[in-house]
């Protein structure tokens, strides 16, 4: 059932509003890596010696460009663990659009959803972002140390932080945050496998950074498919 929840959200891919939110997001993540690389750069800056004079009496400055250098490098690799955490904690801004649209096309019986004000949604993000980047940047230094677990630490890490995320989210505009969080606990094991999955395209590039649209939509069916199941 999991997977006919997905294929739905990919048969939906082509929906404007799932196109908007996922430009959208592409653009604020890029827009923040740069930001920070741009602090790091002038802090680096900042820290290393402008000059260093030889013996002919020459001011040579690499040492400066070469810790620059280095900044460039530490971002980059950085980026390739941060790119989608922080593009998935972007996008959850605006992934209340995506689970509308999503109840719209396959749910239009259902009244409409009182949206989530902003400061909370801004909150929520935040909240997300810092443990998506702090559970990450923990794992890094659990792939050095078990390189033979680092495929299931990974997958397992993020299938459930986004599997949590992703639930909440669409189970919070109709059962309030208190209700999404008690059905969540219901289904947690069913949540955490979902989130696998959805966990799995990560590793592909390009492909990955459709996963907080897809995330968004195929936890919506989810929602709604294990709605029906709980009782009341």
């Amino acid at each position: 059932m999991i997977f006919g929840d997905f294929a739905k959200a990919v048969g939906q891919l082509t929906d404007p509003r799932f196109r908007r939110v996922f430009w959208l997001g592409i653009a604020l993540t890029f827009a923040l890596l740069v930001m920070v690389y741009a602090t790091v750069l002038w802090i680096v800056q900042g820290l290393s010696p402008d000059s260093v004079t030889v013996l002919n009496g020459r001011e040579v400055t690499w040492i400066g460009d070469l810790l620059s250098a280095g900044s460039l490098v530490l971002m980059i690799f950085l980026s390739i663990f941060l790119m989608v955490p922080v593009a998935s904690a972007i996008t959850s801004l605006f992934l209340e659009d995506v689970a509308q649209a999503v109840e719209e096309r396959h749910y239009p019986g259902l009244p409409p959803a009182p949206r989530l004000p902003w400061s909370d949604a801004l909150r929520d993000t935040a909240s997300f972002l810092a443990v998506l980047i702090v559970g990450n940047l923990v794992a890094i230094v659990a792939y050095v140390m078990l390189p033979i677990g680092a495929p299931f630490i990974f997958y397992a890490l993020n299938g459930y932080l986004l599997g949590r995320e992703y639930f909440q989210i669409a189970a919070m505009r109709r059962e309030g945050r208190e209700g999404a969080k008690a059905l969540r606990q219901r289904h947690t094991g069913t949540i955490w496998v979902a989130g696998c999955l959805m966990a799995l395209p990560l590793t592909i590039p390009l492909v990955n950074l459709l996963i907080p649209i897809l995330g968004a939509a195929t936890f919506t069916h989810l929602y709604h498919r294990l709605r029906r199941r709980t009782p009341v």
